[in-house]
């Protein structure tokens, strides 16, 4: 996976951040999602590598990139300091000003980029998520019953961390396998990156303290902000078998939250980016390019 893209670790305020870079061109900034590492873009990320000079990242908490200590408010693990991380990235590699795609959780801190440093971000797309205040705003029995893990990964006192870290590969490939538009459609390389990633008690913790940022400090900044729109235009890309797709107008929500939104969903499940790489390409590359875009 990744043929011809360097590796670096990049060392940021709170965290080092580890991080894969290839291709040429602009600059591309991927980020990844909820049980994941960067590597979910390996099908992806060569096709765009052809146009920009993709950036690849682990989340602070996730995959090769630190898993600094937690604290009682989980500011350390609030989407503006994962944010922060990945704005440092960027200029350690020289980029002031570059566009982003982000999936899942990477898109949830991908927002928060934007909302904070609107100077730096020039495009944005979000991968299967509608904005965080608004789901936890609109849950219902079926958001509830497909969104579980939201309610369970935010309780305290280590309990998810504990029944998590019984069994992390029945854990990982329930929750993933569940999620897949048709089977597991996860390549077995990947695979065993994510279990490898996931095994270790830290990333658990972390990914824990990543929800339960979302459900308390997360939220607060993001009421914080509920009079302010994203200014970069915004790709917004879901899967047609998905829970997005069954409970929201997905384009609608975020047009609450953006001036220029646009998007479509794509025949799989919420693993865009592995479940249906050429499409999700397709996509990315013509909206970063400008290619009917606009």
């Amino acid at each position: 996976m990744f043929e011809g893209f360097a590796e670096l670790q990049v060392k940021t305020d709170g965290a080092t951040i580890f991080a894969r870079v290839g291709g040429d061109g602009p600059p591309l900034l991927l980020l990844h999602g909820y049980p994941q590492t960067h590597a979910m873009w390996h099908k992806v990320a060569p096709a765009l590598a052809e146009r920009f000079t993709v950036v690849a990242t682990d989340l602070r908490g996730y995959g090769d990139s630190s898993k600094p200590p937690s604290d009682p408010r989980h500011e350390t693990y609030c989407k503006r300091e994962t944010a922060r991380d990945q704005l440092a990235v960027m200029a350690h590699l020289g980029f002031s000003r570059f566009q982003v795609a982000g999936h899942d959780r990477g898109g949830r801190v991908a927002h928060r980029l934007a909302l904070d440093h609107p100077d730096a971000v020039e495009r944005l797309a979000v991968l299967d998520i509608i904005p965080t205040h608004k789901l936890f705003g609109t849950v219902n029995q079926a958001v509830a019953t497909g969104y579980y893990h939201w309610f369970f990964l935010i309780q305290p006192n280590g309990l998810p961390e504990h029944l998590i870290g019984h069994d992390p590969e029945f854990y990982l490939r329930t929750k993933m396998g569940a999620w897949s538009g048709e089977g597991f459609a996860f390549d077995k390389a990947a695979y065993a990156e994510y279990l490898r990633c996931f095994s270790d008690p830290a990333t658990i913790h972390a990914s824990c303290e990543d929800y339960r940022a979302a459900a308390s400090i997360d939220l607060a900044h993001d009421e914080a902000d509920m009079d302010r729109k994203l200014t970069c235009p915004l790709l917004v890309l879901w899967g047609q078998r998905g829970l997005m797709e069954k409970a929201y107008d997905v384009l609608a929500t975020w047009r609450e939250r953006a001036l220029d939104v646009r998007g479509t969903a794509l025949p799989c499940g919420h693993y865009l980016p592995e479940e249906a790489p050429d499409g999700t390409a397709r996509e990315l590359l013509a909206f970063f390019t400008g290619d009917g875009a606009d």
